[in-house]
């Protein structure tokens, strides 16, 4: 975690220091508390020797974010173990509040309250709300999850406040952990199988922790940089680099070459989604726009009953990724589409009318083969007379990876075409030269 950004880490060297460490917090997924903030000196204890004990039973590291959201009700906790470290940590953390508080009579309860993602919520709860409430009947807890009109673009984690006593309210955590470690898990691998279909994609490099495939906003800036492991879920931080993000193949520019130029891509949503893309008063497309650095414009209907939307986004690749991956993940989380539906959407690239045969192939073979790598459909229209830039369409239908391939490989296609013609320009001479 960022220095400026959190007051107070401990934790065990041995425990999750150095390379086997930091695998091991990868592959876990951290357990994130809120505690009331009149109770985190208590926590810490004298000299830090209280939570010194806490990470040193649990073999775990525990940051306290102390510093953020200044003046805050609340601090938020993040402790990197093993399941069962976090739980230990978590028991060890409830029971100094709970006496804390009868101590001090401050407050006459404590509830556990556990920050999750949005991503993993849904799964959690289950159809129906089922999972939640075997969770409920199995421990003797009432659990309550705050809603969903309280994200933000930049803060996509929800409060599962748990109510009962420490024995139960830690039995609960248990099984609320392993539920959302589930969710994790598939995610990921998920997200390992999708990006085999982008070649040199660097996870790393985009600030992806876990989970993610509904490319949802990171946790709240004001709870974590991206720097720190609080940001575990989010595909793209708010300060992510670029760094070989879509992996140079043969034929394509350099990554400083590509990143500076802008794009333009005409994305296709459903009309009744625009009001959630916009946000009160423009709060969310602003927000979005700035979190992207991109410029994100909605076009007017041809129609009144347009089904769909025209949204314009201009911008270089990594702002494309960021812009296009929020708005597919904000029409999932407003339930456009079902749970089980995947969030597919048509975008149109532009590209030169001398390209167009080139993305199509002999015989239509470039064409198919995009189509079998990516999973997208991609559909350049016969006939197409092509406008004052001498441009043309190129359809691409699919969900989010898939689109995003389709994108950067026809873009790929487009910068060969161009350094063939500025090859074959250089080679032409530009005036004949006098025979002797």
């Amino acid at each position: 975690m960022g220095t400026g950004s959190r007051e107070q880490e401990f934790g065990q060297p041995g425990a999750m220091g150095g390379p086997q460490g930091l695998r091991q917090r990868q592959q876990e997924l951290p357990l994130r508390i809120l505690v009331p903030t009149q109770f985190v000196g208590a926590i810490i204890g004298k000299e830090g020797l209280t939570i010194k004990n806490i990470t040193k039973q649990t073999q775990s590291k525990v940051d306290i974010h102390r510093k953020e959201n200044a003046g805050a009700t609340e601090k938020a906790i993040t402790i990197h173990s093993s399941k069962e470290g976090c739980s230990q940590a978590c028991r060890m953390i409830l029971e100094i509040m709970e006496k804390e508080a009868n101590d001090t009579k401050i407050v006459e309860e404590v509830p556990l309250k556990i920050l999750a993602h949005n991503s993993l919520v849904g799964r959690l709860i289950g159809k129906e709300g089922r999972n939640l409430k075997k969770i409920e009947q199995d421990t003797g807890t009432k659990i309550t999850i705050s809603a969903l009109q309280d994200l933000t673009i930049y803060n996509q984690e929800r409060t599962i406040t748990v109510r009962g006593g420490v024995e139960e309210c830690c039995n609960a955590e248990m099984e609320i952990m392993k539920k959302l470690s589930e969710a994790h898990e598939n995610d990921v691998a998920s997200l390992n199988q999708q990006t085999n279909m982008m070649p040199g994609l660097n996870m790393s490099a985009l600030g992806i922790f876990s989970s993610g495939l509904s490319v949802l906003p990171p946790t709240s800036g004001l709870r974590g940089s991206l720097s720190t492991p609080a940001n575990y879920s989010p595909l793209l931080g708010p300060s992510s680099v670029m760094g070989g993000m879509y992996g140079a193949s043969s034929g394509a520019l350099s990554l400083q070459q590509v990143s500076a130029e802008q794009e333009v891509v005409y994305l296709f949503i459903p009309t009744p989604a625009v009001g959630a893309l916009i946000g009160k008063k423009g709060q969310h497309i602003k927000e979005l726009a700035h979190f992207a650095g991109a410029s994100i414009k909605i076009a007017a209907p041809d129609s009144p009953d347009e089904p769909e939307r025209m949204v314009i986004i201009t911008g270089p690749p990594e702002a494309q990724f960021k812009a296009q991956g929020r708005i597919y993940g904000k029409l999932k989380e407003e339930n456009f589409f079902t749970a089980k539906e995947e969030v597919k959407l048509e975008a149109h690239i532009k590209v030169p009318s001398s390209a167009a045969g080139r993305v199509i192939g002999k015989g239509g073979k470039t064409v198919n083969e995009l189509q079998n790598l990516t999973s997208a459909e991609v559909i350049v229209p016969r006939d197409q007379a092509p406008d004052e830039n001498d441009e043309v369409f190129v359809k691409i239908i699919g969900h989010f990876f898939a689109s995003q391939t389709a994108q950067r490989k026809i873009r790929e296609i487009v910068q060969q075409v161009k350094q063939q013609e500025r090859k074959h320009q250089q080679m032409v001479p530009t005036s004949s030269q006098p025979s002797k």
